[in-house]
């Protein structure tokens, strides 16, 4: 039998007066995952615990069948195993965005939503000014990089550490969010430090030049320390892949020990390569039995409120990645696909919530439970409501019932 998570971040979302009270998802034209709905089981999942961040990273936890109560760590560690980088059982790894602030406000979390080639070059240019200050920068993707930290370093102040995503302050004064607690005061001087450095740039005086915004600080949060989980295949007896551009999912599936497939042309972003991710989901599936596929770009539009590249990231999901999978995988005998969001991103708010997400799993020894079609609104009519997302592996591994 072959297993299938398909994942288009951050999907789900609120009904918008513009939309006639509808949401992104029931304007989409989603053909497929309303087939898959309607042939299918579903209904909605708590990917996110009551108690935790509505973080991308606790809710790609519990859709691969992690208790993130149990085991999650910090962001950093996850993004640091997808990236190689080695940390030591004392140290700890921060997420550090290229921002652009200006007038003490978060501009942009992704400092012009930089390219990579640009973010290495800044990030180089970090290592050789805070030399000595015992941290050390990895240039990541775009925006979304990387700092390690021994620990003897971070004692300083009471209280727990707390770092506020930058994408959750867009638009927003940045001094009433920066970290606090224990630790955090190393991490304010960092970031403050950074601004006065990034602002004369060169890279970003061009960018600026060009009208773009310029990355002219960093962004240290979702720090964390090595988890120790076992892998995927101890757990539940399957070899499998996970194809993603977001560091944090590739992180998740190297510690579990699942193939990390690099995917030309996906870029995290509204012009990902969708299809280059199914025919790569197609091509693992032939020699490992479980795959997980994500997709970001609903995400990043949500976080950007852009109520238009939303639909047009759902419909672009569907057509290119749900489609063509389901297609595929009819000729490779049994199999099972499950399609959900791993939380919503609200148009209306620009960041993660944690309200229960829809979901339904489609294939062999699956009947139809009342959903008809993939939305919000019609889950509810689904028969099932997972609470602990966690969970929501077992549904779609269940043994096939036989009459």
């Amino acid at each position: 039998m072959k297993y299938v998570i398909l994942v288009g971040d951050g999907m789900a979302d609120y009904p918008i007066e513009e939309l006639r009270k509808r949401t992104p998802l029931e304007v989409a034209r989603t053909p497929n995952m309303d087939l898959l709905a309607r042939e299918g089981m579903g209904g909605r999942v708590r990917t996110i615990p009551s108690d935790m961040e509505p973080g991308s990273d606790v809710a790609n936890l519990s859709i691969m069948g992690v208790d993130p109560q149990r085991y999650y760590t910090g962001r950093g560690a996850l993004e640091a195993a997808s990236m190689g980088v080695q940390m030591g059982e004392n140290e700890l790894a921060f997420r550090c965005n290229l921002v652009t602030v200006a007038e003490d406000q978060m501009v942009d979390y992704s400092g012009g939503h930089i390219s990579s080639r640009e973010g290495r070059v800044l990030i180089e240019f970090l290592n050789g000014k805070f030399a000595g200050r015992g941290v050390c920068f990895h240039a990541g993707v775009s925006y979304r990089n990387l700092m390690i930290v021994p620990e003897e370093l971070l004692q300083d102040g009471e209280g727990e550490m707390r770092c506020v995503p930058p994408h959750d302050i867009t638009g927003k004064p940045i001094r009433p969010h920066l970290p606090v607690g224990k630790g955090s005061r190393l991490l304010r001087e960092l970031m403050q430090a950074s601004h006065l450095f990034l602002t004369q740039h060169q890279v970003n005086r061009v960018k600026i030049d060009l009208g773009e915004n310029p990355a002219n600080m960093i962004w240290l949060w979702g720090g964390g320390k090595k988890p120790a989980i076992g892998t995927f295949r101890s757990a539940r007896g399957l070899d499998g892949a996970v194809i993603s551009a977001v560091d944090l999912v590739k992180g998740i599936g190297k510690i579990l020990d699942l193939d990390v497939i690099d995917v030309p042309g996906a870029t995290g972003y509204y012009d990902t390569d969708y299809a280059a991710k199914a025919r790569a989901a197609l091509s693992a599936l032939e020699d490992v039995d479980f795959a997980l596929v994500h997709v970001e770009a609903a995400d990043e539009a949500g976080h950007n409120g852009d109520r238009s590249e939303k639909v047009r990231a759902i419909e672009n999901f569907d057509a290119k990645v749900v489609g063509p999978i389901l297609e595929g995988l009819r000729g490779m005998g049994p199999f099972r696909i499950m399609v959900l969001p791993d939380h919503a991103t609200p148009l209306s708010l620009k960041t993660h919530v944690s309200d229960p997400v829809p979901f339904c799993i489609y294939g062999e020894g699956i009947m139809a439970d009342g959903m008809y079609a993939f939305s919000e609104k019609a889950a509810m009519k689904g028969s099932l409501m997972v609470n602990e997302g966690w969970r929501l592996m077992d549904h779609l591994l269940a043994p096939v019932r036989t009459p």
